[in-house]
């Protein structure tokens, strides 16, 4: 688990606000050996899911991180956003992601939470039960 200090500015826009939570997710899991594989991955057609990171460990297991920013800690935070309809979205997109390999390799879900306090990287966060 880490822990860094989170800025973004007062004017962006969402979109602006959640790349800027994805740049900081991934230099901070670079930092940690991990290598980027993909970034937002999507299904394809409606209804799909959409994976924030895709990257690598140095022992080949494979993390599908969810990045998730939020202005405060009310409502749980953006940890509590990370719910039931959110994970089952992330594991469809994970699914068509490892059906396009030969072989699936080991796999995780990760989630890093980026707020006010700073960012925290929570592994094995779900899993695709």
């Amino acid at each position: 688990m880490g822990f860094l200090p989170s800025r973004t500015p007062a004017s962006a826009t969402t979109k602006q606000v959640g790349d800027a939570a994805e740049d900081q997710a991934l230099q901070y899991l670079q930092k940690q050996g991990l290598r980027l594989v993909q970034r937002n991955y999507r299904t394809p057609g409606r209804g799909g899911g959409e994976i924030d990171l895709i990257m690598r460990m140095q022992d080949g297991t494979t993390v599908f991180v969810e990045v998730r920013k939020r202005a405060s800690g009310s409502h749980g935070g953006a940890a509590a956003s990370v719910g039931g309809v959110k994970q089952r979205r992330i594991v469809f997109a994970a699914r068509h992601y490892l059906s396009s390999l030969r072989t699936p390799p080991p796999c995780r879900f990760d989630v890093v939470l980026v707020e006010p306090e700073g960012l925290q990287w929570l592994q094995a966060a779900f899993d695709a039960g």
